[in-house]
């Protein structure tokens, strides 16, 4: 990702006295929950299949077993359809008069009952024992009164009108579809946990005597000291013994800037020494560092987080109890009357009518279909239930850097003194800053190419840590650099300075043979569409609030600038997750946008973690929604798909738990006073109809522009 491990083996500039103050907090690392999991437990029990010992391992695999069932169950389906006598006559076809015909759909229907419904047999098992009766057992119940009245037909020893051998094979099928797409949707494309192991380097530098040796990180104990090289990664928690660096800790708080680290200052194993060699003593090792930390916050998470029940199997629930509360009065009823074959028919019809063919492919075929939408429009979503509650978010919590900003630092100022013009004073330090690969150097001569100027080559280049850069620009000493570097020339900073430092940017002093030319001021800078996403937002009804390690000034400038409602500044990462807490016991359903490790536990605790897609892993594998790029106007693209998505689902619901209570009573009987029994023909084809009007209602999600300027123009045209 892009702000992981930045080796930087160049100088470091001047992390000026504003810098420890913006980061004197960020040594404290956050641990962190995990967006909303899934209660995958029940999926793998309809499978059949063990659960998961934990969040790792097996979900693909799955995934693959239930796409493998079906094909297979639908290569089955087609000769028991095609050879079923009942089939043949709806549609009006002659079967061939061969003996072995009839026992075609008997013998491959039970092999389908056994196997393609096994994960719905032991689904409706689990369903009775937990005394939630569901999905699962409704499916159950109509297979397994399909499946022996099937036989009952096929040995004569019922009406033939009960030989529902089609039925059954398409049931199974389309059922299997159904759940094939929703475990699909569900599986987890990353994991949070793995991405915080691999922030640790493969090898530590350990010194023993005056020898080094490498060994394991995992091998360290507390008192050990650790070199750690430029570029390299600190291997655990420590505090510096020898040495300054400055050290590259997004990985872990977020922040874009390096801190500059010396003699006495904890380090935290991940962050990456980007100009200089340490020494550091190991303080924790194992499960007492701060990524171990972050590590269990992120496992109470998932298992703290709250199981919702899924709209569909709500539906089933009540479904369940109507089918079984319908066949026995059918049974009654038609028994009363004195005809105890109809009753027969009637209830067995009743059962296999009342299996949701069309309910079980309602919510799973919305979701896959808003999913592919949403990943054609740069949007990536990881967690159902986080589709479903971004609908009801009242407040949009970003992380600032980069989120809001670019998380890089950007030339914002140029200050000539004496007689140098603007232009003058960049080019001059973009020449002395050309052969660095420092961020800040980055930002001066990019800042430089983009007005055009003439860089004159530089020679004998040097840099100091934590003083600047010097080099030989036409015969010129050109230095560039922080506060150290105008105290050894015992020169005072201009005047300028003190209010970019109240605005809290960088300072670097540009000088000319020891001599003050001018000043520039660098900021991480706003991205050009954070003000149309949080004016979008406040179209849209939706509280915008920024959290942020920064310091204040800096904070007050962005909220300023953005419009945003309410900031939190100098957080520090142990405490993001805090402050989400704070929002929600003020009523708020909150929507967390981050990209760094310290975010993880935010995005958990969030009603929805939405991930910036450039951010760590552990940021993206802790979220819900995940925005391939790092444009915040795709939150907007979310809340969209959410609501669309969510008129659908209820659209389908009603439509498949609509043709159930319609169709029950009447295959049932209730208008035999008048003449009209439901056919049990008219059923299975009216079932048919069901599923397919469904998923044609599920296919105009396809036509939802995502794109974030059109849902950002959609959310503002509303409200104008």
């Amino acid at each position: 990702m892009s702000k992981a491990h930045k080796h930087h083996s160049e100088h470091a500039h001047a992390m000026h006295g504003d810098h420890k103050t913006m980061h004197s907090e960020s040594d404290a690392h956050s641990g962190h929950d995990m967006a909303n999991m899934h209660d995958m437990k029940s999926m793998h029990d309809m499978a059949g299949m063990p659960g998961m010992a934990g969040m790792h391992g097996g979900h693909g695999d799955h995934v693959a077993r239930f796409r493998g069932l079906f094909w297979i169950m639908l290569a089955l389906a087609v000769p028991v359809v095609g050879f079923n006598a009942m089939f043949a006559h709806l549609i009006g076809y002659q079967l061939p008069a061969a003996a072995w015909i009839p026992w075609v759909s008997p013998v491959l229907g039970t092999i389908m009952y056994f196997w393609g419904g096994r994960p719905f047999l032991s689904g409706g098992i689990g369903e009775i024992r937990s005394r939630q009766p569901g999905m699962m057992l409704l499916i159950a119940l109509a297979i397994t009164v399909a499946f022996l009245a099937s036989w009952g037909a096929s040995l004569e020893l019922l009406d033939h009108q009960l030989d529902f051998w089609w039925e059954l094979a398409l049931l199974i099928v389309i059922m299997l579809l159904g759940h094939w797409i929703e475990m699909r949707s569900l599986a987890q494309t990353s994991s949070a946990l793995d991405s915080l192991a691999a922030l640790l380097p493969d090898e530590a530098e350990k010194v023993v005597g005056d020898d080094v040796v490498a060994v394991a990180p995992s091998e360290l104990a507390v008192g050990d000291v650790v070199i750690v090289r430029p570029g390299a990664a600190v291997p655990a928690d420590g505090k510096i013994v020898e040495g300054s660096a400055a050290l590259d800790e997004s990985m872990v708080t977020g922040e874009s800037r390096a801190v500059r680290r010396e003699v006495g200052d904890k380090v935290v194993a991940g962050t990456i020494a980007t100009d200089s060699g340490l020494r550091v003593e190991v303080t924790a090792t194992g499960e007492d560092t701060a990524l171990a930390g972050i590590q269990k916050l992120v496992s109470a998470a998932q298992s703290s987080t709250s199981r919702a029940q899924r709209i569909a199997d709500t539906a089933a629930a009540w479904l369940f109890w109507f089918a079984l509360g319908s066949a026995a009065m059918t049974a009654l009823v038609w028994n009363l009357i004195g005809l105890p074959a109809e009753a027969v028919v009637r209830t067995i019809t009743v059962l296999v009518i009342a299996c949701p063919h069309a309910l079980g492919l309602a919510i799973p075929l919305v979701v896959s279909i808003a999913t592919e939408r949403a990943a054609r429009g740069g949007v990536l979503i990881k967690d159902r239930l986080a589709l479903e509650s971004m609908r009801n978010v009242n407040a949009v919590l970003f992380d600032k850097t980069g989120t809001l900003t670019k998380g890089e630092p950007t030339v914002t100022g140029v200050q000539p003194a004496g007689d140098k013009t603007e232009d003058e004073v960049l080019s001059l330090a973009a020449a002395a800053e050309a052969d660095s690969e420092h961020p800040l150097a980055r930002a001066i001569t990019q800042a430089a190419a983009e007005r055009g100027l003439d860089v004159a080559r530089a020679h004998d280049f040097a840099s100091s840590p934590a003083v600047g850069v010097t080099a030989t620009v036409g015969g010129t000493a050109i230095e560039v650099g922080g506060p150290y570097l105008l105290e050894q020339h015992g020169l005072a900073e201009l005047g300028i300075a003190r209010r970019w430092r109240a605005e809290g940017a960088i300072i670097l002093h540009v000088l000319a043979d020891s001599r003050v030319i001018g000043a520039l001021r660098l900021a991480d800078e706003i991205r050009p569409e954070s003000r149309a996403a949080v004016d979008a937002l406040h179209a849209a009804n939706a509280q915008v609030i920024m959290i942020t390690g920064d310091a204040e000034a800096v904070t007050a400038t962005v909220a300023h600038e953005l419009g945003i409602d309410r900031y939190f500044a100098g957080v520090r990462p142990v405490d993001k997750a805090d402050t989400v807490a704070q929002l929600q016991k003020e009523s708020k359903k909150v929507a967390m946008v981050g990209d760094g490790v310290n975010d993880a536990p935010a995005l958990a605790q969030a009603d929805v973690g939405i991930a910036i897609g450039a951010g760590t892993d552990v940021a993206i594998g802790s979220a819900g929604v995940i925005l391939a790029s790092s444009d915040p106007r795709s939150v907007l693209s979310v809340i969209e798909l959410s609501r669309a998505t969510y008129r659908k689902m209820k659209q389908n619901l009603w439509w498949a738990a609509g043709y159930n209570l319609i169709s029950v009573p009447l295959a049932a009987g209730v208008l035999a006073p008048i003449g009209f029994v439901l056919p049990m023909s008219v059923g299975a084809i009216l079932m048919s109809a069901s599923t397919v009007v469904v998923a044609l209602n599920a296919q105009l999600l396809r036509r939802l522009d995502l794109s974030p300027a059109a849902s950002a123009r959609r959310m503002l045209a509303h409200s104008a």
